[in-house]
């Protein structure tokens, strides 16, 4: 089975989204032949965070709305990270723009840990207050989950994973995305939004048995005879 998940490091639900979706494949009886495949999606494509700008100051700035709102909106996204087990620091997150994000992600892939990548920038971007925006900062968390730096860094000065980032938001736009996370298993069934777990325990459960063909007993010979 296959689940792929769209989704920006700039969405707090995306990261909640993730745990809910753990939390179920825990359970789940075939969690081995699961492949989780992360796509990429910019809330925010055209930002650029002004000098020393928080998260606070740029979802004001972008929403057009007071700072005091923004923070009443980041305090209440912050609760429902805790029930999931995550601290959101939102007063020390650095506003971003998260294109080389992805593409790191994306590299990340084709290197066998996408999924240790994005766990990592998420947790740096939530609770470490890490600048995402950042090469050298990204090449640094690469180098956290087992890749190898020099590679990462030539990656993203080069823009090799540029165009993949791309495909990714294309494919977004085919399937008419409009918000994120978004979970498509085995390519036909979509769940919109950080679900509850266990909407995502019985979506897994629906889709693996759709997945395996149909058994219609008969006459049959085995090892003892027919």
């Amino acid at each position: 089975m296959t689940i792929d998940i769209w989704s920006d490091f700039v969405c707090p639900f995306c990261y909640i989204g993730k745990r809910k979706l753990e939390a179920a494949l825990a359970g789940f009886a075939h969690r081995d032949q699961v492949e989780i495949r992360w796509r990429s999606f910019e809330l925010n494509p055209d930002l650029a965070p002004l000098p020393a700008e928080t998260s606070h100051g740029a979802l004001a700035r972008v929403k057009s709305i007071p700072l005091a709102e923004a923070v009443g909106m980041a305090d209440h996204v912050t609760r429902l990270a805790a029930q999931e087990g995550l601290r959101y620091d939102f007063h020390k997150a650095v506003a971003a723009n998260s294109f080389a994000a992805h593409q790191l992600l994306h590299f990340g892939a084709a290197h066998g840990r996408q999924d240790a990548l994005k766990e990592r920038l998420f947790a740096a971007y939530y609770t470490e207050g890490e600048d995402i925006n950042n090469v050298e900062t990204l090449v640094r968390l690469a180098a956290e989950v087992s890749l190898d730096a020099d590679a990462a860094r030539q990656a993203l000065r080069a823009g090799t994973y540029a165009g993949a980032v791309r495909e990714d938001e294309r494919e977004a736009q085919r399937l008419q995305i409009q918000g994120v996370p978004f979970f498509v298993f085995d390519e036909k069934y979509a769940v919109s939004g950080a679900q509850p777990s266990a909407v995502f325990a019985d979506v897994l459960a629906q889709v693996w048995q759709e997945s395996q063909p149909a058994l219609v007993e008969g006459a049959t010979c085995g090892p003892e005879g027919c």
